[in-house]
């Protein structure tokens, strides 16, 4: 809701959710029609696009629901929970001629696309080895009961953790790699629940992985390695390394990220060699971070868009704007269809740490 000001051309004809007082308190917020079921929303002439933020055990009935009523669907990560539901989703809209297109939409924000010029100019040369981070913290550590959204709602703490961290935040990642350097040809994970006591109330849960780490082979020939967890340090960076130099893009969840290059073979920066001298001479590692080489940057905006606050600094409706714009000219966006299945299958393949797994042809 805060980013949909960014995006006037879409309408949003109305609201609805299985829990009345979440509803009613959702729509009185945000002053937006509240519908009075599920059906209401499927029979409505004026809904183009049913935009899927349920829970992911939901995704898939939604989903289909959705496409068998005649109405494109934009959804959250994953589409279903195994790769065949995925696959009938995208031959069930292939079938009805829908578009069936998938989150996150930071693989669209200005930082991929910065991303995205620098290896198409050559900056690094040839990408070989990519880093993706996509640590969030020791959040069950944290006060999460007492977090709230705007409009007051409780962040659903204990069905992240039972969902697993992996099935919610690897797609950050993900949507960039397979933007980035196009199909993965392998996988192969370890994922496991290495903190099981995520506090009261979750002694009894069946909880999902909060740690999962996986090599993705591409077939552009470059490798990367994921992780993805919730106890170490809050880390979302992804590091590109060519044979002529390296990008670090710093946080994938800004929409703006600070983005450095460094030429292999120049002369590193005064505060860097300051600070290497520093340690060389105290004989140990200080606590300061330094990105390498040199910020790059961005072409000047007439205005900055509306945006979450840290640490989720994402337009997350430019999805559904991508998408309502390509039905309008008859295209396909790129996130959507088999390339939003293969994601899904990345995902699940990290989160359920299969090894050596091939995903489908695509």
């Amino acid at each position: 809701m805060t980013t949909l000001a960014n995006h006037p051309e879409l309408r949003l004809a109305g609201v609805w959710d299985r829990d009345p007082e979440r509803l009613s308190a959702f729509a009185r917020y945000w002053k937006v029609p509240a519908y009075a079921s599920l059906d209401a929303v499927l029979a409505d002439p004026a809904v183009t696009i049913i935009v899927n933020l349920t829970t992911p055990e939901s995704h898939y009935v939604i989903n289909r629901a959705a496409l068998s009523a005649g109405k494109h669907v934009y959804c959250e990560k994953p589409l279903a929970m195994t790769v065949d539901e995925a696959s009938e989703l995208v031959e069930l809209a292939a079938e009805r001629g829908l578009v069936l297109a998938g989150a996150p939409a930071n693989g669209l924000s200005d930082a991929q696309a910065l991303c995205a010029s620098l290896l198409a100019s050559g900056t690094i040369g040839t990408p070989r080895l990519v880093y993706a981070e996509m640590e969030d913290g020791p959040v069950y550590k944290a006060n999460w009961r007492s977090w709230r959204s705007r409009s007051g709602a409780q962040w659903p703490g204990v069905h992240e953790f039972e969902v697993g961290c992996t099935l919610e935040h690897a797609g950050y990642a993900a949507s960039w790699l397979v933007s980035l350097f196009g199909p993965v040809a392998e996988v192969s994970a370890v994922s496991a629940l290495t903190f099981p006591d995520k506090g009261p109330g979750t002694e009894t849960l069946s909880l999902g992985p909060d740690f999962s780490v996986g090599c993705l082979t591409f077939r552009s020939g470059v490798t990367a390695r994921v992780t993805c967890g919730l106890a170490a340090p809050r880390d979302r960076s992804l590091t590109v390394i060519g044979d002529k130099g390296t990008i670090v893009v710093r946080d994938l969840w800004d929409n703006r990220s600070p983005i450095h290059v460094e030429a292999f073979g120049t002369r590193r920066s005064l505060t860097h060699r300051g600070l290497d001298w520093l340690e060389w001479k105290l004989g140990r590692k200080l606590p300061v971070r330094l990105y390498p080489g040199t910020k790059v940057r961005y072409p000047k905006v007439s205005s900055a868009p509306a945006l979450p606050a840290f640490p989720s600094q994402i337009d997350f409706v430019r999805g559904i704007a991508v998408q309502a714009e390509a039905i309008a000219g008859g295209e396909v966006p790129f996130f959507s269809g088999a390339t939003a299945r293969h994601l899904t299958e990345v995902v699940l393949a990290l989160n359920g740490g299969w090894r050596d797994y091939r995903p489908l042809d695509l």
